[in-house]
């Protein structure tokens, strides 16, 4: 019996080539199908969908409007499952991916805010390509039957209560959004077939869906749930923030779908919703692809948001006819039907849902192949060598020093081989770096412990048996480890039990006990003491940051499985760490100044809320948006920028005027945007130079504030970054040519974007640098 099993094992494992590739889906290969029109690769694809979708009885097509879609027996047309996940690398979270004894994981890469940090647009696409060649390779060798992944997640954090923070790119729409554009590009992109005459003709490598669409970052707060919440937003407020990375996912990114998020926006569920479905998505930015809802999210239109006291069929026909083309659910396939035989919705909606379906299938070669030559990826391109490297550099580049007192770290003992203490409930970290939708198993792990172990003799007591610190059992052991070690790495933070998907914090502060055990350790401690925090959100360490006896701190966000040695190698210095915070850590009591609830960016005086994100708020912070140290010193100069742009305007093109203050104000305060052509663009160079002694990486973050007159305006935004890499005494000129609407726009109280006269700056990093420039019009 046992020899059986082997046999069948060897066979098995043959069939689904376990050593090597079996071959990409490839649909009109088979044939039977071959003879339809829809198999005819002359015909255009857009021919080829009507015709398979014209052979479909009104029951076959329903059926196939569900994620889990069965095929169409009768024509022999097989199945598809439309749900993948890929947030920081392939996962098994959805229908679509599994994994087997031979391929059991795929690499695990950050949690996006980590990797957020670099800020590093090459970074970001090069993750996405090497994500997607492994999406490939597993559905090559039979382990994915889907090519379509339902990620990025691009919804800006607005609150640092939200427990999704980790799978987001921050709080900055622009930094989104260009997360969104370059990591969709690394998924989508075929090489050699970026531009086409048709976009709806475009090869992908696989589908990416930009998600949750829109204003969404409320889960499960005090009562409230994202299944309930309905975000009353202002249009200023979904112009220039919660819609603009949407849009940029789309335009720039041109993501192959969207998915709509479960609350409602101003009353009505965003599944519902025409005007930010169809009319926008679709009319204003002209999607390529499909919008799919968020998994039930019909269901809970109806008991959740009871809208309208609509039925199953009422919620099917509207959803259909705001854009919904695929249900993430039960939904369609159980009530479309009902919904067509009493009226409620046209036989050719559905039809335009399929066809937006079937031309992305066809964009994904699973009809006729893929012009990228995918077929040659295999077991041996998932968990390679060279992806877990990229994500380790990923960790390393996302880490960010928050604090260096007397030049601590790096790490230096003079060529002696020294003692650590390592200390805390994510010294020993394996799943926790990781975060959610990840794999259940991950390809290997560095964990702390080890990873500092290549370095050093290491001494481990946890202090806490978990992050939430219920209990000082174990702090005395945790001291006595640091008795004669060299230095004391204490290793806390939050973990998925603090902060995850229907997991909002009550507070920004460290769980239980940690503050307890990181003083106690501080007092005991005789070598330097090391704090590294694990988080996705923002922590209030405002006594530890001033505490003396706590000379560096670092943030290590969850860095994935490659993170120990990632963590290590900056800590020891063979990696200059160059991230930045992609969030304002705010103080604790920020959260008794305003709700979870409230989608207000601007402040609220008269409800004594504070603003939110760097763009609005002006007050205390533990650590800015932007923040982080190197251990080398950058000075910046600049080097050129214009004094005056002017634009010329035509005889219709009318002055608007702006909320502003009582001082002198320009005759001619703002022209719409749209009214202009916005050819005028901005270059400033910016002298960059290393004058410590360490070569490293760094971010340069430039920033526009607008004229001072104006009423309400942000503080500052970004306006670009780059990530440039200066050996020791280097210098380099970093050139930034910026679109003149673009960069120096505002979004007024009508949510009209205007471009305001007067003088606009710029400035580098936290003000280091800045230059003035006036824009002014003339007729």
């Amino acid at each position: 019996m046992a020899s059986f099993q082997v046999l069948f094992a060897l066979v098995f494992c043959h069939t689904l080539s376990c050593y090597g590739v079996q071959a990409e889906t490839i649909v009109c290969e088979d044939i039977s199908l071959s003879k339809f029109p829809f198999c005819d690769q002359t015909l255009p694809y857009n021919v080829r969908v009507k015709d398979l979708v014209d052979r479909m009885t009104l029951d076959e097509k329903i059926a196939q409007l569900g994620d889990s879609a069965p095929g169409v027996k009768r024509l022999g047309f097989p199945g598809y499952e439309w749900w993948s996940e890929a947030l920081h690398g392939v996962s098994d979270a959805g229908r679509a991916v599994r994994f087997d004894s031979v391929t059991p994981s795929a690499t695990s890469f950050p949690t996006v805010i980590l990797t957020a940090a670099a800020f590093n647009e090459s970074l970001w696409k090069s993750i996405g390509v090497a994500i997607s060649n492994e999406a490939r390779a597993l559905h090559n060798v039979g382990l994915s039957s889907g090519l379509t992944f339902w990620a990025p997640n691009i919804n800006v954090v607005r609150d640092p209560r939200w427990g999704r923070t980790m799978e987001t790119p921050g709080e900055d729409p622009f930094v989104v959004g260009r997360y969104a554009v370059n990591y969709v590009r690394g998924m989508q992109d075929v090489e050699g077939f970026l531009d086409t005459s048709d976009p709806n003709s475009r090869p992908l490598k696989i589908g990416a869906c930009c998600k949750h669409y829109t204003a969404y970052d409320v889960d499960h707060w005090n009562g409230v749930d994202k299944y309930h919440f309905d975000a009353r937003v202002t249009e200023r407020d979904m112009m220039e923030t919660f819609m603009y990375p949407f849009e940029m996912c789309v335009k720039e990114g041109d993501a192959a779908s969207l998915m709509s998020s479960y609350n409602s926006v101003n009353g009505i569920p965003t599944c519902a919703d025409p005007m930010l479905l169809s009319q926008t998505i679709r009319g204003l930015w002209a999607l390529h692809g499909y919008i799919v809802s968020d998994c039930e999210s019909l269901k809970e239109m109806v008991i959740a948001h009871n809208y309208l006291n609509n039925t199953p069929a009422d919620a099917v026909a509207r959803a259909l006819k705001a854009g919904i083309d695929l249900d993430c659910g039960s939904y369609y396939t159980s009530y479309a039907m009902e919904a067509v035989k009493k009226g409620k919705v046209k036989v050719v909606e559905i039809d335009k849902a399929l066809k937006n379906l079937y031309l992305v299938l066809m964009r994904l070669g699973w009809f006729d192949g893929s012009p990228g030559n995918y077929a040659a990826l295999g077991r041996s391109d998932v968990c390679s060598t060279q992806n877990l490297e990229l994500a380790a550099e990923a960790a390393r580049q996302g880490i960010v020093l928050l604090k260096n007192d007397h030049d601590i770290l790096p790490l230096n003992f003079s060529g002696k081989r020294p003692t650590l203490a390592v200390v805390g409930p994510h010294g020993n970290a394996t799943s926790a770096m990781v975060g959610n939708y990840a794999v259940k198993i991950v390809c290997r792990y560095s964990t702390p412990l080890n990873a500092l172990g290549a370095y050093a003799i290491v001494k481990y007591a946890p202090g806490c048996s978990d992050v939430k610190c219920r209990d000082i059992n174990g702090f005395a052991a945790a001291a006595e480890a640091t008795k004669g070690t060299d230095a004391t790495i204490l290793f806390m933070g939050l973990d998925l039990s603090i902060e995850d998907e229907a997991l909002d914090r009550l507070d920004l502060k460290l769980p239980g006990y940690q503050d307890t055990l990181i003083n106690s350790i501080a007092n005991a401690s005789t070598g330097p003491l090391i704090l590294v925090l694990f988080s996705a959100g923002g922590i209030d360490i405002s006594n530890l940051k001033n505490n003396p006896k706590v000379p560096a701190i670092v943030w290590a966000g969850y860095p994935g499985a490659e993170g120990g040695r990632a963590i290590a190698d900056v800590l020891f210095g063979y990696y200059n760490p160059g991230g930045r915070l992609p969030l304002t850590w705010y103080p604790a009591d920020y959260v008794n100044h305003l709700p979870m609830t409230s989608m207000q960016l601007r402040p609220v005086p008269e409800m004594n809320y504070p603003g939110r994100t760097y763009k609005f708020y002006n007050g205390a912070t533990v650590y800015p948006f932007g923040y982080g140290l190197s251990y080398t010193k950058i000075t910046y100069t600049i080097t050129s920028a214009p004094k005056l742009v002017l634009y010329q305007l035509g005889r219709f093109q009318l002055c608007k005027p702006i909320d502003s203050s009582n001082g002198t104000v320009p005759e001619c305060q703002a022209i719409v945007v749209e009214d202009l052509e916005c050819e005028e663009m901005v270059n400033i160079v910016i002298g960059v130079t290393n004058v410590g002694i360490r070569d490293g990486a760094h971010v340069v973050l430039l920033y526009s504030v607008p004229p001072s007159y104006i009423v309400g305006a942000p503080i500052k935004r970004l306006v670009g970054f780059q990530r440039v890499y200066l050996r020791s005494g280097e210098s380099l000129q970093v050139e930034f040519n910026l679109n003149g609407c673009k960069s120096f726009s505002i979004v007024d109280a009508d949510a009209y974007e205007l471009l305001p006269a007067g003088e606009h700056s710029l400035v580098v990093g936290d003000g280091e640098v800045s230059a003035k420039i006036s824009f002014m019009f003339s007729y």
